[in-house]
């Protein structure tokens, strides 16, 4: 698969290979998806044991790239329906950058775009992407990434306290 090459200000520059991309760390654009239940509960996955890399840590609803040419919204939209079985509407809050290596040689630079929705119905994950998955209250979240952070995904604890302050300003 294909990602998109960005800039500092997400302008495309390209396409490359999505390993290729994190062997050589080029900056590349990316989509979060934080979904909440009727109770203000964020729904957490479990990254599947066979991922690449972050292989069975704690992260949000779903993640992905969108491919060359497609709208970002639209290819969170169809991610969260692949990864986690269901569809529901989401919107962008905000965006951030950041560059975080693996220990298996490989690393995540990428442009962020961060969706958020609600949803409270049947879930139906996809095993090869999803081990297991959760709600959860944001407080037990931020007390559980205080205290055991190799339990999270890098991108789950930059966007988390973000996610934190847009939940706040909506309230």
């Amino acid at each position: 698969m294909d990602v998109i090459l960005v800039d500092e200000q997400d302008r495309p520059m390209g396409t490359m290979g999505k390993l290729e991309v994190h062997e050589k760390a080029l900056l590349h654009r990316a989509f979060s998806v934080f979904i909440f239940n009727e109770n203000g509960q964020m729904l957490l996955q479990k990254r599947a044991a066979k991922k690449y890399h972050s292989a069975n840590l704690w992260t949000n609803a779903c993640c992905s790239h969108p491919r060359p040419g497609e709208n970002t919204l639209q290819a969170a939209g169809k991610r969260l329906q692949e990864e986690m079985g269901f569809n529901t509407a989401i919107k962008k809050v905000f965006d951030f950058t950041y560059k975080a290596p693996f220990d298996n040689g490989l690393t995540e630079h990428e442009f962020d775009h961060v969706f958020v929705g609600k949803y409270s119905g049947p879930i139906q994950p996809n095993p090869d992407e999803v081990g297991d998955y959760c709600y959860m209250s944001m407080e037990d979240i931020k007390t559980s990434i205080q205290s055991h952070p190799e339990k999270y995904t890098i991108w789950f604890k930059i966007a988390f306290p973000r996610v934190e302050e847009y939940l706040t300003g909506v309230v």
